[in-house]
């Protein structure tokens, strides 16, 4: 996580946040989340941030629509703080940015705010592990992770070779397999609450042999 601002405990950041609700798409503390923002609503809240912590609340709604603009769908009870680490203009009027996950947080309540996008306190001390995260896993996970992760990749038809997954440190390979691996957004939800790496990993290898099942008995390809 590239990030020039290290946080080391909970309340070092922001005790409210800028919400961006987006289904399946989930963000991992460690991981990088690509975003292509396009809605007025949005960019408004990115040029926000950029003039202030630059940390932004990624969570997905309850029911699965992000919602139009004016509308407030449920939101679901736990999401992750991101710090914009790249952000560029694509000149027609987008932006591409980068979030790096920070940690965890509960959504405490939903605030009235006057801006186009929603806002909320939040508590992160509940994910203090976040902020000290267990770095690897047992070798015989890892040897079952790789030979998923890299059926998986061949069934995203990702252009990756099983050495580069081998290579990659424990952390960083569950984050990336969790955060872009073809599962509905409750699976998301689990990935992103699971406690702790070894947690996560376990997960991350259930779901992936289940997804790469649905995918054997059925016609359409995982994406």
């Amino acid at each position: 996580m590239a990030m020039n601002k290290p946080y080391r405990a909970p309340r070092e950041l922001p005790s409210e946040l800028a919400l961006f609700p987006l289904t399946g798409a989930i963000l991992l503390p460690g991981g990088q989340l690509p975003l292509n923002i396009f809605e007025p609503r949005y960019l408004a809240m990115f040029d926000d941030a950029m003039k202030a912590e630059r940390v932004i609340g990624m969570i997905q709604p309850c029911n699965d629509e992000d919602g139009a603009p004016g509308e407030h769908p449920a939101l679901r009870s736990i999401g992750s703080a991101g710090r914009i680490t790249q952000l560029s203009e694509t000149g027609d009027g987008r932006y591409f940015v980068v979030l790096s996950g920070i940690a965890r947080f509960r959504l405490v309540r939903e605030l009235e705010a006057a801006t186009p996008y929603r806002q909320a306190l939040v508590d992160f001390s509940p994910f203090s592990e976040d902020f000290a995260p267990e770095e690897t896993i047992s070798p015989g996970r890892r040897a079952n992770l790789n030979a998923i992760a890299f059926e998986l990749a061949q069934a995203l038809k990702l252009e990756i070779a099983r050495k580069d997954i081998e290579a990659m440190p424990d952390f960083d390979m569950i984050s990336v397999f969790s955060m872009i691996g073809p599962f509905n957004p409750s699976e998301k939800q689990a990935l992103l609450e699971a406690s702790g790496l070894t947690g996560r990993a376990d997960l991350l290898l259930a779901l992936a042999e289940i997804a790469l099942s649905r995918a054997t008995h059925s016609d359409r390809p995982l994406q």
